[in-house]
């Protein structure tokens, strides 16, 4: 009885079920409108309403796409670049959260302000000395000069991250590996890091996202095909079907589409890790 005043009208639930439905028809309008956009040809695109009923479903767009813009070459190396980003990117968060929360030195507050100091900085603001850096040290046009920037960008929220989950791990489970003679390294790899899942999995899918469509710095530091992640198929297209709209589109489309997959899969897990780490910070 004492809890029948709290239940929720039904007007209100259908009242806030359709705010809700429109802030996220708001949301993945854009979405919409590039795969519709996409599967219509060039002369069905400029009509007078939002969205386009193509006449037939031009599938051939994407084929274009695919074939013509290096997609393989392009995916291969956004794959790669971003699953190493996220792999450094672990492993040091990991390293540098236990060494600033749980080891007991003199410089360990100053240094993690230090560190977390490194989300208020842009990273567009370090193209023109990084590049500078690079050219002397012969990095441009490789591998390494996406790498570096991706990783000690993503690594401050990382650490952050892993932090707030450390704080909740019992001291006493280190303690005792201390006792039974495990070093430093196997007090961390094995007695911690199992213990970080949900954190782990929140930094991961974070520094994939944030690292995913970046564009500028590559734009930057690469100059030939090699090491050209897949934002670049877009801009080759811009140039090569400069009149031919749809393809570009499904350009995008494609391009758009392992982030928004993995958004989708693992959105609950974002969710979750963010919140989680919140309220343990």
């Amino acid at each position: 009885m004492e809890y029948a005043g709290k239940k929720k009208n039904p007007l209100s639930k259908v009242v806030l079920f359709i705010v809700l439905l429109m802030i996220a028809v708001v949301q993945i309008f854009p979405l919409i409108w590039l795969v519709d956009f996409s599967l219509a040809s060039s002369n069905e695109m400029f009509t007078s309403g939002l969205l386009v009923i193509p006449e037939k479903i031009q599938w051939g767009n994407y084929v274009k796409a695919f074939v013509d813009g290096n997609f393989l070459l392009y995916l291969k190396n956004s794959l790669l670049i971003n699953f190493l980003a996220v792999f450094f990117v672990i492993i040091i968060s990991i390293m540098a959260a236990f060494a600033c929360k749980r080891m007991q030195w003199k410089l360990s507050g100053v240094v993690q302000t230090i560190l977390l100091m490194g989300m208020m900085i842009p990273i567009h603001a370090t193209l023109l000395p990084n590049y500078k850096i690079y050219n002397a040290l012969n990095l441009t046009d490789t591998i390494w000069a996406l790498l570096i920037p991706y990783v000690a960008f993503s690594l401050p929220q990382g650490m952050f991250l892993m932090g707030s989950f450390l704080e909740s791990v019992p001291k006493e489970l280190e303690e005792a590996a201390v006792i039974d003679g495990c070093g430093i390294y196997r007090i961390i790899f094995i007695i911690v890091t199992p213990l970080l899942k949900a954190s782990i999995t929140t930094v991961s899918i974070m520094t994939f996202l944030n690292n995913w469509n970046e564009f500028m710095m590559a734009s930057t530091y690469l100059s030939t095909p090699k090491w050209k992640t897949l934002p670049f198929s877009v801009l080759e297209f811009t140039g090569e079907y400069s009149s031919n709209y749809a393809v570009q589109f499904a350009v995008m489309a494609l391009t758009a589409a392992p982030a928004v997959i993995v958004y989708i899969i693992l959105n609950k897990h974002i969710t979750k890790g963010v919140a989680m780490g919140a309220v343990k910070g």
